[in-house]
């Protein structure tokens, strides 16, 4: 909950001035991967997926689990990382600022494996307080990831290797869905995968005068919605330990 609270001061009083959605909206406005600003309000969702995840860890039976203890040591670090990067993204640190975010990407890595979401039969409590939160909070941290490393590319002004900045944003959305692809083939994570249509979506809507990026969203955002359905009816489920 720590998160919530710095985000929200963050956010509400930036240290630089601008606050992280000011900042892509103005500065930033031209990266091209960048989701519409409605998009964000998964933050909400994330964040009440957090707190039902609280609520089921802390029955003390559950806190004395290794598993759990071992989630919660990396989720603390997750929060603490995540208010580095709320830090350095508004001082606009954006080089420092990957640096945070990949110590984020990786410690949600390291709960969803902690976890073997995807792997194993689970409670349907365990599945929608444990499981289904950090599928979403993974997913969204793995598309904030790309947007990030494409904004401090484009604040350094590089120059793509003489490549367009279009090319560049469609290969990348092609690039999420390949790792969305992924996770339907290996995990059938449909929340995580959900994540990512839901980002591609947000990008056609924000970049819908640009047609090689809008129809890329789109089309990638309806693969991996039939990669779901395929997981679900036509190809042979992952091995459970």
């Amino acid at each position: 909950m720590a998160a919530v609270v710095f985000n929200t001061l963050f956010n509400r009083f930036p240290p630089g001035g601008r606050s992280v959605g000011e900042i892509s909206n103005t500065l930033l406005s031209e990266v091209l991967i960048t989701p519409a600003s409605y998009a964000f309000a998964i933050w909400g969702i994330i964040y009440l997926g957090l707190f039902a995840y609280a609520i089921y860890q802390f029955h003390p039976e559950r806190r004395r689990e290794p598993f759990i203890q071992r989630v919660n040591g990396l989720l603390i670090a997750a929060c603490v990382v995540q208010t580095i990067w709320i830090l350095l993204f508004t001082l606009q640190q954006f080089g420092w600022s990957i640096l945070a975010m990949l110590a984020l990407l990786l410690a949600l890595i390291g709960i969803y494996t902690t976890l073997n979401i995807g792997r194993e039969r689970v409670s349907r409590q365990r599945r929608w307080m444990a499981h289904i939160p950090f599928s979403l909070y993974l997913g969204w941290i793995s598309v904030a990831t790309i947007v990030n490393v494409a904004s401090a590319l484009y604040v350094s002004a590089w120059n793509g290797w003489g490549i367009s900045s279009v090319t560049w944003t469609v290969a990348m959305i092609v690039v999420a869905a390949l790792i969305g692809a992924a996770m339907i083939y290996t995990r059938r994570d449909v929340a995580f995968t959900l994540v990512f249509v839901w980002a591609f979506v947000a990008i056609a809507v924000r970049q819908s005068d640009i047609p090689a990026v809008r129809w890329t969203a789109l089309i990638m955002a309806g693969v991996l919605l039939t990669g779901l359905a395929l997981a679900k009816y036509a190809l042979p489920k992952p091995a459970h330990s």
